[in-house]
């Protein structure tokens, strides 16, 4: 067994230049692979994200409306949910310190800013997506309250 072990440690020639290579290749390409699937993952989970956030928006709108009797209109935008509104119908029971906590409209995942319409009765708030223009497919796809 001394004698094997001592076979063992003189034999060190090691691995040639194109086992190397070889190996290097298949690291390569099962990294290629996992970094798609990885890169993937991140689109589906900015998606989620601003699902939720459309959704959490819908819902502070949800209060606003129930103590104001209207929605903010396109013109009051969003930042109604922070500030009373001036201008249009006055809202006599305006929550003190507005309806989203940190004071500040969340930007979508894509540091795009959601775009905001209303007639005062119906709204829709959108997210133009990772390309951030109109349309798209996969992650450039646009998102709508509308939709979810």
């Amino acid at each position: 067994m001394l004698k094997d072990m001592q076979k063992l440690i003189r034999n060190n020639q090691g691995m040639s230049l194109i086992e190397i290579l070889i190996a290097l290749t298949l690291m390569g390409i099962a990294g290629t692979f996992v970094a798609g699937k990885v890169y993937e993952n991140l689109q589906e989970g900015q998606v989620s994200s601003t699902k939720i956030q459309i959704k959490a928006l819908g819902d502070r709108l949800t209060e606003f409306r129930r103590d104001c009797n209207f929605l903010p209109t396109t013109d009051q935008g969003l930042d109604a949910l922070i500030d009373k509104p001036t201008g249009g119908r006055e809202c006599k029971r305006y929550a003190p310190g507005g309806y989203i906590k940190d004071g500040k409209i969340p930007m979508d995942p894509w540091d795009g800013e959601y775009i905001y319409e209303s007639d005062g009765k119906t709204y829709e708030i959108k997210s133009l997506g990772a390309d951030n223009a109109e349309g798209g497919e996969g992650a450039d796809a646009d998102l709508s309250s509308k939709d979810i």
